[in-house]
């Protein structure tokens, strides 16, 4: 059995979101643009004689409900363990802020299971499993920079080659947003037939009035505060700002280090990071 070991789990932008149509099976097609970051959870994995799942934050739990646990069991009712191990979160990306955290979680730890168990799961078999844990969590099977469509199953590579050019202000308000909140409040502004959405190159003629999210106009109208935050960061040069998912982070998109260093410290009441693009 292998000794201690220790994986990063990335988070994800969305630059540009649109819900197109509520499915038969009650999920929702989307058409986005997700773009893997550098903001990134711990989790470590440790020999044990029993699975079992502890965080640094205790407002996320650590029973069923969670994707991690899901991931394991998942696997274990496949290949049923003989060997287990305690696993224990780090949290650094937030909570109900539009980055996949949770989702993040789950297909890191597959991935992680594949390896310590040596499963020789293909990426692809990895993919279709880990759809029954969260629509989101087949990206983070692959990473990068991706047009993701269906419930989020059918994931396509997007021509991006100025994206280790971009740095990424995230604003995370002091309010989380429920995912299932915004999809119902949605669900009455969506047409029932299904439409293209295509996203630009993200090149030196990246035309960056393409990318929309649905979700702002939601909720924004029940959180002023992320129009503010986005006339905020236009003002101070930012080539894209957006809220990410359904909220409540909001992002800007930069190309020079410096300026967002001044802007961040010019915003210290409220809680920034800047970030990257993960590297692959």
């Amino acid at each position: 059995m292998e000794k201690t070991y220790k994986i990063k789990s990335s988070s994800k932008i969305n630059l540009g979101l649109r819900v197109l149509n509520l499915r038969n099976d009650n999920y929702h097609n989307i058409n986005s643009l997700f773009i893997e970051v550098d903001l990134q959870d711990i989790i470590t994995f440790i020999p044990s004689s029993s699975f079992s799942l502890s965080c640094s934050n205790n407002n996320i739990p650590t029973n069923k409900d969670n994707t991690i646990v899901k991931a394991y069991e998942l696997l274990d009712k496949k290949f049923n363990f003989k060997n287990h191990y305690k696993v224990l979160l780090e949290k650094h990306v937030p909570i109900g802020g539009g980055m996949g955290g949770g989702s993040s979680n789950a297909a890191f730890t597959l991935k992680a299971l594949n390896n310590l168990y040596n499963l020789k799961l293909t990426q692809h078999e990895l993919c279709e499993m880990s759809l029954n844990i969260g629509s989101d969590v087949p990206f983070f099977i692959e990473g990068g920079v991706k047009f993701v469509s269906g419930r989020g199953e059918i994931i396509a590579k997007h021509d991006a080659p100025l994206i280790n050019e971009f740095y990424i202000l995230l604003i995370f308000p002091d309010f989380s947003v429920s995912t299932s909140w915004a999809y119902k409040k949605i669900k009455k502004k969506l047409q029932h037939k299904e439409y293209s959405t295509k996203f630009p190159a993200l090149d030196s003629k990246v035309n960056w009035k393409l990318f929309e999210n649905d979700f702002e106009d939601i909720v924004g109208s029940a959180y002023p505060e992320i129009f503010e935050i986005k006339k905020f960061m236009y003002n101070n040069g930012a080539l894209y700002s957006g809220l990410s998912g359904s909220g409540s982070t909001m992002f800007g998109i930069y190309n020079d280090r410096n300026v967002l260093e001044k802007i961040k410290q010019s915003i210290s009441h409220y809680n920034t990071l800047i970030v990257s693009p993960a590297k692959k």
